[in-house]
């Protein structure tokens, strides 16, 4: 199993902009779209990688902690569906389905938003504040599939705590590892 970790996009980037089919709904949306009145997370996944299945329980727990809280939360594809027929739009839906998304699940079939975004693994986590400012990029927490280590979401989790009682934010922040993503 590859292990990329991310590329840790400099903090303080404004959030990308995008405008992706989402496969939960039949519409396209954009960051405005699934932005947060607080702060919004931006996840990059695909549906057959073994770290995002390992992540997705607590990744669902965090959307359902702090949604309420004034989070948004969206979900990217960017995996060639060429050569990964698993990860196609079809199979999106599904795997959102399976695992309680209630949350967009969108399809960036150019790959340009992974690029914009500086996306180099799923899953890749980014989180921004209220005025689209990046605060934190990086692991949910040190759990790894077979590592022993249970999960928590513990680095994410901080981050978005800082943003919803506007508390700074540790700067010093550990990279996700996962599937590198499938570049066409």
């Amino acid at each position: 199993m590859a292990q990329t970790p991310s590329n840790m996009l400099p903090l303080g980037t404004i959030a990308p902009d995008f405008n992706l089919k989402d496969t939960n709904a039949t519409d396209f949306k954009t960051f405005e779209d699934c932005k947060g009145e607080k702060g919004t997370v931006v996840i990059f996944i695909c549906n057959h990688c073994p770290f995002v299945h390992h992540v997705m329980e607590e990744v669902i727990r965090v959307v359902n902690d702090y949604r309420v809280q004034g989070i948004g939360f969206v979900a990217i594809s960017s995996n060639d569906v060429v050569k990964y027929p698993q990860d196609a739009p079809e199979l999106m839906t599904e795997f959102a389905f399976e695992n309680g998304f209630e949350f967009p699940y969108l399809y960036d079939e150019t790959q340009e938003v992974a690029k914009a975004y500086n996306a180099a693994c799923t899953p890749d986590f980014y989180l921004f504040d209220n005025r689209d400012k990046l605060v934190y990029r990086g692991q949910l927490d040190d759990s790894r599939p077979g590592n022993g280590i249970p999960l928590s979401g513990s680095d994410l989790r901080s981050a978005i705590d800082g943003v919803v009682m506007n508390r700074s934010i540790n700067p010093d922040q550990k990279p996700s590892i996962g599937c590198n993503i499938k570049w066409k």
